[in-house]
């Protein structure tokens, strides 16, 4: 007997130690221990014009929040904000997702909104992904891109938000079906130094702060970088997101004033981009911005994916999904 004690003893030990490597070089303690999170200030940020002015113009345009946080009129061609409903939260039409999420009220309203959370509680959300009550942000909010942003533009996104006309707009609780409440966790990264913004005169390194944060969808899958395979289901149809590389297969072909209009119309040529693309927030964005986005991604590597939204959908080996002339690469 007192062998067999050994026995499973050891066998015990073993497993858990198996287990414990498994969870380590996977899914992380994370979603065990909860998210990291860094303790609130008390930090306030000083109301400008200024301010005002960039964050409405990062809102409305690079970071395209009315995408999420505004209701759109889908059978548009650019997907309008509905008149009245800027910014003031939805329950997000997203197909198969595990759950529901909500985008929240990001007008000033103290019941609804965000005019009970402190300048901090508003600037951990954004970068960092953890909400004023200390929950995670499932990452459909690319905090995981905003990381990037300067902290002189996160207060000025800050500031706008409390300039805004606060509407109640009573919302549901974002809820997230196990396991995957539990895997977000890992998510969030807290950040402890300070975030400088490129120098204003210097285009690429302009252009790669701009690409860091406005192009996420273009940059999901491991090893094509920046080369699309995001696939986009929702009230405006199914779509994958396109390869903006300089590769034949991606934007090569592109001019800079063909680039320019694609962002500010939705067309290339007479090729109609689907409204999931946000052009009707990049065409806020000045000529200067747009074109160090296109001077930037043209220094990037290319890469050959061939994304054809034109196209029925078949399976594509480098993307491991089906998007259309998934078959030609």
């Amino acid at each position: 007997m007192k062998k067999l004690g050994k026995i499973l003893l050891v066998s015990t030990v073993v497993v858990c130690m198996l287990l414990a490597v498994a969870i380590t070089f996977t899914i992380g303690w994370r979603p065990f221990l909860g998210p990291k999170k860094r303790a609130l200030t008390n930090r306030q940020f000083e109301r400008t014009p200024e301010r005002v002015a960039r964050g409405r113009y990062l809102v409305q345009g690079l970071l395209n929040c009315e995408v999420c946080h505004s209701p759109k009129d889908w059978t548009q061609h650019g997907a309008p904000t509905l008149a009245g409903k800027e910014l003031i939260g939805q329950v997000l039409p997203v197909a198969g997702f595990p759950g529901t999420i909500v985008a929240p009220d990001l007008t000033p309203d103290p019941e609804t909104g965000s005019g009970g959370w402190s300048d901090d509680q508003i600037a951990r959300a954004i970068r960092e992904g953890v909400k004023h009550d200390d929950s995670i942000l499932f990452p459909m909010m690319p905090y995981s891109d905003y990381k990037h942003l300067s902290d002189e533009d996160l207060a000025s996104v800050a500031v706008y938000l409390r300039s805004l006309t606060p509407v109640r707009n009573a919302l549901p609780p974002s809820h997230i079906n196990f396991p995957v409440n539990y895997l977000v966790r890992g998510a969030a990264e807290p950040i402890f130094e300070a975030v400088h913004g490129p120098n204003p005169s210097d285009v690429m390194a302009r252009g790669k702060y701009l690409v860091s944060m406005g192009c996420g969808c273009h940059n999901i899958v491991e090893n094509l970088h920046f080369a699309g395979g995001e696939r986009l289901a929702g009230p405006w149809g199914e779509v994958t997101s396109a390869n903006i590389t300089r590769d034949a297969s991606g934007i090569g072909y592109y001019t800079e004033a063909a680039f320019i209009t694609a962002l500010r119309t939705g067309y290339v040529g007479a090729r109609k981009l689907n409204s999931i693309m946000p052009f009707g927030g990049f065409k806020n964005l000045t000529d200067d911005d747009l074109k160090a986005i296109y001077a930037y991604l043209r220094t990037m590597p290319p890469v050959k994916h061939r994304v054809d939204n034109s196209l029925p959908p078949t399976y594509c080996k480098l993307c491991k999904q089906k998007h259309g002339a998934g078959d030609q690469n």
